[in-house]
């Protein structure tokens, strides 16, 4: 069974929104890391970068896969978690201590589309 945190809102594309403020942090999911296996590499995006709501930002891969990384919020990034580059094992060792990138957020109301840990449940069958 996947570890799904509360208080957290999550993506049908199985990323994880912690929100700080007008601040996203986002990460992908216990489900989705187990989905893939040992990941390998992870494609982030620049700071500074803006990122787009159900748009692609970044890719997870994996020795069985590779995965797009879809951004559950719009806004601009403004800070990577560079640590994934020389360990991107830290996902599968724990995703939600894993963050991916920050956001600053430039619609809120996007939250509303999301999922709360209750109904990510029910999305992913547990």
């Amino acid at each position: 069974m996947s570890k799904i945190m509360e208080g957290l809102l999550y993506s049908e594309s199985h990323e994880w929104v912690k929100v700080e403020g007008n601040i996203a942090v986002i990460g992908v999911s216990d489900f989705a890391q187990k989905e893939m296996g040992d990941i390998t590499y992870v494609d982030m995006p620049e700071v500074d970068d803006e990122v787009a709501a159900g748009e692609e930002f970044g890719a997870l891969e994996s020795v069985k896969a590779a995965s797009d990384l879809i951004a559950p919020v719009s806004g601009v990034v403004v800070e990577v978690n560079s640590d994934l580059e020389d360990a991107p094992e830290a996902i599968n060792e724990d995703a939600f201590a894993a963050w991916i990138i920050k956001v600053e957020m430039s619609d809120k109301a996007e939250l509303d589309a999301l999922m709360d840990a209750a109904a990510y449940k029910a999305h992913i069958g547990e």
